[in-house]
């Protein structure tokens, strides 16, 4: 496909650009230094909060529950994970609700910063997320993400994989969909993306989920471009 009629980039956030494993364990640590909480392994408790991320979703896409937002999944989520860890008393609502928002304060990693500010010279740049809108939005302006617009799952009432987050993404861009490249570094989402005739570029994040990691360590198929950070993108785009 020629990336010479590309227009706006699309990107996954979590694991793509933000790095959730490391950031909620730094969070884990410091929350525990404060609370004098017991001995924890927050890198687990990280990983284990993003387990119940799919099965949540797969609720809401079989149709078995209605609409739900991802930060409610988390929350949910989070009450299962203080249980089984023996937190759940030394843990109250505030605090809950302060260990929610976490995912809306991810650090981005380190190549995203400069290579989306190359990115957005040439190119319209947004998100396309599983992600709340105001979580990507608190993200964005914490960590500093120059988006021109984000899309989330709440625009669409749906969550990626769903045909109806990449065409309604399409639709609202009023573009052809070659004229967009879905960015992320899982080759599920890039499936999709191209199912629906979007360019795609994967992004090699083989720390994204630590030891737990069993996929998405290189593409799975051949994907318009192939790159190891956020900068190599730029390069490969010509920015």
């Amino acid at each position: 496909m020629s990336l010479e009629r590309v227009k706006v980039l699309l990107f996954d956030t979590f694991g793509t650009v933000a790095d959730w494993r490391g950031s909620i364990a730094r969070k884990g640590e410091k929350l525990a230094r404060e609370k004098s909480l017991p001995e924890t392994n927050w890198d687990a408790f990280a990983r284990a909060w993003r387990a119940g991320y799919k099965p949540g979703m797969a609720q809401v896409q079989s149709g078995e529950r209605s609409w739900t937002p991802i930060d409610v999944i988390h929350r949910e989520r989070l009450d299962e994970i203080l249980t089984d860890i023996g937190l759940d008393s030394a843990l109250g609502e505030d605090e809950r609700q302060a260990m929610n928002l976490w995912w809306h304060q991810l650090d981005p990693w380190p190549d995203c910063l400069p290579g989306l500010a190359r990115l957005k010279q040439r190119y319209l740049i947004g998100t396309l997320s599983n992600g709340s809108i105001i979580g990507l939005a608190g993200m964005g302006k914490r960590a500093g993400l120059p988006w021109d617009f984000i899309f989330s799952s709440d625009v669409f009432k749906a969550y990626k994989r769903d045909a109806a987050v990449y065409l309604g993404a399409i639709d609202l861009l009023n573009l052809e969909p070659a004229e967009i490249m879905m960015v992320a570094a899982h080759n599920d989402d890039l499936t999709a993306a191209r199912s629906h005739g979007m360019c795609t570029a994967f992004i090699r994040r083989p720390y994204e989920y630590g030891p737990d990691q069993t996929s998405d360590f290189e593409p799975e198929e051949d994907w318009d471009v192939d790159c190891h950070s956020m900068e190599d993108l730029a390069k490969a785009l010509g920015t």
